[in-house]
């Protein structure tokens, strides 16, 4: 009798106390980064949501080209084994808007990101509400290639001033270089219109316009919530609030 008592303990001490998904909620969740930098910044949310027993996965898209980056998105929500939520930060939003429409998607998260319609780029949308790095001369480089990059001050000033300066410094020194294809290759679908999203305004965000990211989201009819005195990397200096988010889209889609 002892040993039944001690294993129904060890497999209720094994249960999490709230099932992350809720009453048949969704467990798959994928984390989509943005230009110039790659799926590391996810790794406290990505934390947090594990913990949760969610089951995450992080996209590395290469950045050379839109298509490239959406076919990347594609490759892991194939491998879901279920419903998912694609999530999507800054550049990530337009990769999701065009990538969500595959069947296993049943939801959007939009993390200071942006949320074009067909035939729409983000570059062009950008003209209409510019950002403070739209503003700043230079700020953007590009290769002779056509890849572009943030200057080191200006990507520690505009993207990430609200992260500890050592992390600020490692992104610097590890972006990735974005084709300037990517910003500019209209869409030709807009998942939002048909699946329900959810929309984080970086309140203090230099890269995107903090205006542009709530209009996005009123188009799109996301929930939305703000996030005061956050910058663009909302979800690595507010993490716990942006898994909030994303958890609460996946609790709230019967799977």
């Amino acid at each position: 009798m002892y040993r039944i008592k001690a294993c129904i303990a060890l497999v209720a001490a094994l249960i999490p106390l709230s099932t992350p998904a809720g009453a048949g909620g969704v467990r798959n969740i994928v984390l989509v980064h943005g230009a110039w930098v790659d799926a590391s910044g996810w790794r406290p949310v990505y934390e947090i949501l594990a913990r949760d027993g969610f089951k995450v996965t992080m996209v590395q898209e290469p950045e050379t080209s839109f298509q490239d980056d959406v076919a990347a998105a594609k490759r892991i929500i194939d491998l879901q084994d279920g419903p998912t939520i694609l999530v999507g930060h800054s550049y990530g939003g337009s990769i999701i808007s065009e990538a969500g429409v595959h069947q296993k998607v049943v939801g959007l998260v939009y993390v200071a990101a942006h949320a074009p319609d067909v035939g729409e780029d983000e570059a062009s949308l950008g003209k209409r509400m510019p950002s403070v790095l739209a503003q700043t001369p230079g700020a953007v480089r590009t290769t002779p290639d056509n890849f572009t990059y943030l200057t080191p001050a200006d990507f520690l000033r505009l993207f990430a001033p609200d992260l500890p300066q050592e992390r600020a410094q490692e992104m610097v020194d590890s972006q990735v270089l974005a084709a300037a294809s990517v910003f500019a290759t209209p869409l030709t679908s807009a998942a939002w219109k048909t699946k329900p999203s959810w929309g984080i305004v970086a309140e203090a965000d230099k890269i995107i316009n903090p205006e542009l990211e709530r209009w996005y989201y009123a188009r799109a009819g996301s929930k939305t919530i703000e996030i005061k005195n956050a910058s663009h990397a909302v979800y690595e200096s507010h993490p716990k609030e942006v898994a909030a988010v994303i958890a609460e889209a996946a609790r709230s889609i019967p799977e």
